[in-house]
């Protein structure tokens, strides 16, 4: 089965929850009305479903190879990278004055969504150019950024990231990459960077590598170290490539999914050094790499919603055509498709809600984004940044845990012939398995979202959320039904548990750091649940308004939104529990490291 995008579900989320008309009222997005993102989301869809979707499996079976240090992309990737580049869509949400299409995020992340959910491997290499994008429109010379910018938007060169070393995973104090000065303002680096994704490729004519080092005499830690741009192929002055420059791939890795995106070993100056060019000021490169792990932290989010969905789709249609066993309830004597077996029709649901959950927030926080960057008011713009900070590590961190379930479910649904790699629901769940790793894993997005985005404001920003929940507890009504009913009284148990949470937090993060922090990814998790839960609760009230106009597709958002309020709000109840009344840090520190 190949991959269908939903694009009429993404439509009612960027409308009706998201506020695509509100954004296309913003300075600069004038165009990006309803009908500009339905164009847009057609096309997306077609290349995704007809070029890249096919090319999945390849990709798992025949990965990337590596020789002499030579990395060749899996047949027909390199086709498939020309027609993504070519059709523009590299510079879909980037700047009109780099040549991109400057549309808002809000349009760009379901094609974001497509493109991971018809291949993940194919994905992440775009994933990694659009965070170079960003971090060179905010901290680069306007020469870098009139050099590069408008090549990476093209798809004639790409970009990676290089911040991991043998020594120094998530701890990047520990960077000893070093890069001396060369007197004409340029710089030679040398050292190992490992886990670089897509490092090394032939689908593009350059590979521009941002990478941390250190300076001489920079101070200790992360306060110093700096950001440079390699290019793979020097640049000349009239932006024509030069000779290829002393950063070369030694190895490729071996892995559990994403088999086709390359992750390479780098080795920068074995011959005499890499030449590399400063970003910005030295010793502030971990702020500018922020930007670019900000922007793919929420791409990698992006894929744990995309993933899901391909392993729903997969199931769903495994479950109508496999015929096993009578119903139950004994309504046909003879053997039926397996979607009418209850269990089967939980596991389907399970799915379908947490997928449609995690969309939506993600496409909500988007918005902000754009309100973010665009909205002509100073503190409006602030407020909005505020929010979409805070939920970044949410979508990040809950969206790609759920990920493992939804996609492990999609194994379920399949039985025996789930854990046959023919039948393809094994590559979604092994590819779906780094996701809550790279990028900052699950726990650090958490420490960030007690840190930064809790802590730093005194839970303001939670509680701005907590009291949307609360209005849109109040529009419930009973009158409306059973769906609806159900969806006030645990929404309202969520919000008053999520609120609970945050106030433990603030009040003990000083006192007790071990009991806040051992309830870290609880409280992200809980945090996803409940704020998911939310958009669900307002996809049944849209749904409500809008029923006439297409009744079959409205009663399915109320009842799955049903499903999400009697099946997964509940859970935030126990992780509570699991926070605040059993304080997680005593149980969880009670046993020595020798009686482990």
């Amino acid at each position: 089965m190949s991959y269908t995008a939903p694009i009429k579900d993404m439509l009612f989320v960027m409308k009706e929850l998201a506020g695509l008309e509100d954004i296309a009222k913003l300075p600069g997005f004038e165009d990006a009305n309803l009908d500009t993102a339905q164009a847009v989301l057609d096309e997306s869809a077609k290349l995704c479903g007809e070029v890249l979707a096919p090319l999945n499996v390849d990709g798992d079976r025949n990965p990337s190879s590596w020789k002499d240090g030579v990395v060749t992309a899996t047949p027909g990737f390199r086709d498939a990278f020309r027609q993504f580049a070519e059709g523009g869509w590299q510079g879909v949400q980037h700047p009109l004055d780099y040549e991109g299409q400057g549309l808002p995020k809000l349009i760009a992340t379901p094609c974001v969504e497509m493109l991971n959910a018809s291949n993940l491997s194919f994905a992440l290499c775009p994933l990694l150019t659009d965070g170079a994008i960003e971090a060179l429109l905010t901290a680069g010379s306007e020469t870098q950024k009139q050099t590069f910018v408008p090549k990476l938007i093209s798809g004639e060169w790409t970009g990676t990231m290089n911040l991991t070393e043998p020594q120094a995973g998530s701890d990047l104090a520990l960077v000893r990459t070093r890069a001396e000065p060369q007197g004409d303002g340029s710089f030679k680096l040398f050292g190992t960077k490992i886990f670089i994704t897509w490092g090394e490729h032939d689908m593009a004519k350059n590979i521009v590598h941002l990478v941390l080092a250190r300076t001489l005499n920079a101070p200790e830690g992360v306060k110093g170290i700096s950001l440079f741009l390699v290019p793979k192929f020097l640049v000349n002055e009239d932006g024509s490539l030069g000779e290829r420059n002393d950063v070369h791939c030694v190895s490729i890795e071996h892995k559990l999914g994403i088999k086709a995106s390359p992750t390479a070993v780098l080795q920068f100056g074995d011959h005499g050094g890499a030449l590399g060019q400063l970003i910005g000021e030295e010793n502030r490169g971990l702020e500018y790499m922020f930007i670019m792990m900000n922007a793919a932290r929420f791409a990698v989010g992006m894929q744990g919603v995309a993933i899901s969905d391909r392993a729903y789709q997969k199931a769903l249609g495994y479950a109508k055509e496999r015929v096993q066993s009578r119903p139950v309830d004994g309504s046909a004597k003879q053997s039926v498709a397996i979607i009418q077996h209850p269990d089967v029709r939980r596991m389907l649901s399970t799915m379908r809600s947490l997928t449609e959950a995690s969309r939506a927030l993600a496409y909500v926080a988007a918005s902000h984004c754009d309100v973010a960057h665009c909205h002509p008011d100073g503190a409006t713009r602030a407020k909005h940044q505020a929010i979409y900070e805070y939920l970044v590590p949410i979508v990040k961190g809950w969206s790609t845990e759920l990920s493992i379930d939804v996609t492990s479910l999609g194994v379920q649904v399949h039985g025996g012939m789930g854990f046959i790699e023919e039948t393809g629901a094994a590559q979604y769940y092994r590819d779906a398995r780094i996701l809550p790793i790279y990028e900052g894993t699950t726990a650090i997005q958490a420490n960030d979202l007690i840190g930064r985005k809790t802590l730093r404001d005194g839970g303001k920003v939670a509680k701005e959320l907590l009291a949307g929940i609360g209005e849109t507890v109040e529009a419930l009504g009973v009158e409306q039904g059973a769906a609806f009913a159900s969806m006030k009284t645990q929404l309202a148990q969520g919000q008053r548990a999520l609120g609970a949470v945050v106030d433990f937090v603030v009040a003990n993060a000083k006192s007790d750091p071990n009991a806040v922090f051992a309830g870290s990814v609880p409280y992200l998790k809980l945090a996803g649940i409940v704020l998911g839960g939310w958009q669900m609760a307002r996809a049944q009230l849209a749904a409500a308004t809008k029923h006439a106009e297409d009744p079959a597709f409205h009663d399915a958002k109320i009842a799955t939104a049903r499903f999400y309020a009697e099946h997964v709000l509940p859970q935030a109840a126990a992780l509570e529990v699991a926070i605040v009344s059993a304080k997680g840090g005593e149980g969880m520190l009670a046993l020595s490291e020798d009686q482990f």
